[in-house]
């Protein structure tokens, strides 16, 4: 599958064949999707004032904004990790950081390797984030240095994210609704992906 593609002004998506790209997802002009991608319903990856460039194994979540401005691409390096609804407008997201849900980042940001960027935050054009750091805010600030196992948190939530791809690229297909769930229907087992954070968000009492 390859979403909504358009042509600009000769430029033609490119996605690679193990990228999974979600039929309502839209991709316009200079798009480049690298290997293991998944890019999630509704997201729109718009390329025609400056390039999108995606590295290999990253999500794009539902409904995420990615457009350039004059002068800068938007770039999102191996192993990035896009929240829903985030917007990455002409920015540079480095290897193994992670952008929170709803959050903006805007012209010439740059969001350091394995860096961490909180739901809701907003990064103005230019701010320079260091790696390995947890920024949040309206406007954003760097709070602290994350720890081993925040890191490794994070590159385990994005390897799920890589192991979807493949199980969609295989699985996913258009299909009418069921009106009843089949007797004896199991439920998704999160903690066969994340075990450790089942235990994490568990309400307490």
């Amino acid at each position: 599958m390859t979403g909504l593609c358009y042509a600009f002004e000769g430029m033609v998506p490119v996605v690679d064949p193990t990228a999974y790209v979600h039929p309502t997802a839209v991709l316009i002009g200079d798009v480049r999707i690298g290997p293991g991608c998944f890019i999630g319903p509704g997201a729109s990856l718009r390329a025609d004032f400056s390039s999108v460039i995606i590295g290999a194994g990253v999500n794009i979540q539902d409904n995420c904004i990615l457009h350039g401005t004059p002068g800068f691409h938007t770039v999102v390096e191996d192993y990035g990790h896009i929240g829903h609804a985030a917007v990455v407008h002409g920015c540079r997201i480095r290897r193994n950081a992670l952008v929170g849900m709803a959050s903006s980042i805007y012209d010439g940001a740059e969001v350091g390797e394995e860096a961490i960027i909180a739901a809701m935050a907003f990064v103005p054009a230019g701010f320079k984030i260091p790696p390995r750091t947890l920024v949040a805010g309206l406007p954003a600030k760097v709070l602290r240095e994350l720890s081993a196992e925040e890191v490794a948190r994070k590159t385990r939530g994005t390897e799920a994210y890589q192991q979807l791809a493949a199980r969609a690229l295989k699985s996913m297909v258009p299909c009418q609704p069921l009106t009843a769930p089949e007797p004896g229907r199991a439920e998704l087992n999160p903690s066969a992906l994340w075990p450790d954070d089942l235990t994490r968000h568990k309400p307490k009492g």
